[in-house]
C-alpha cells in the first residue's frame, strides 16, 4: 500500500457548549460538535442561537469561555463552555445595596 493509498488523517471533532441568557432566569444552552481549531465565532454560528433569538444581535455581545472574556477568533478546546454576556441592567454593587436596603426594610416592618 503506497502513501497515496493510505487513508487521510481527519481532524478530530470537539464538543463545546454555547450558552446565552436572553433575560434573568432563562438560559438557552446547546451542545455543538465542531472541527478542532474552530473559534468562538464558529461555535456561535453552529449553535443556532441567533435564529432562536432574532430580536437580539448576538454578534455584538461580548463572548467568553468559562467566565473569562475572549475574542471571537479565539480557538476552542474540547468541553469549553462558550458564553454570551448581555449588558448588565444594574451594577453588582448597586444590586447588592438595593437587596440590603430591602432586607433592612423587611426587618423593620416585622418588628
Amino acid at each position: 500500500m503506497g502513501r497515496a493509498d493510505m487513508p487521510r488523517a481527519t481532524t478530530p471533532d470537539i464538543t463545546v457548549t454555547v450558552a446565552y441568557s436572553p433575560c434573568a432566569g432563562v438560559v438557552d444552552e446547546v451542545a455543538v460538535s465542531l472541527r478542532a481549531g474552530s473559534t468562538l465565532a464558529d461555535a456561535l454560528r453552529a449553535s443556532g442561537l441567533q435564529q432562536r433569538h432574532p430580536t437580539h444581535d448576538l454578534a455584538l455581545l461580548p463572548l467568553g469561555v468559562w467566565g473569562a472574556l475572549r475574542e471571537a477568533h479565539s480557538v476552542l478546546r474540547e468541553a469549553d463552555r462558550v458564553e454570551l454576556y448581555r449588558p448588565l441592567e444594574v451594577e453588582p454593587k448597586e444590586a447588592r445595596r438595593r437587596r440590603q436596603q430591602a432586607q433592612r426594610g423587611a426587618v423593620k416592618r416585622a418588628r
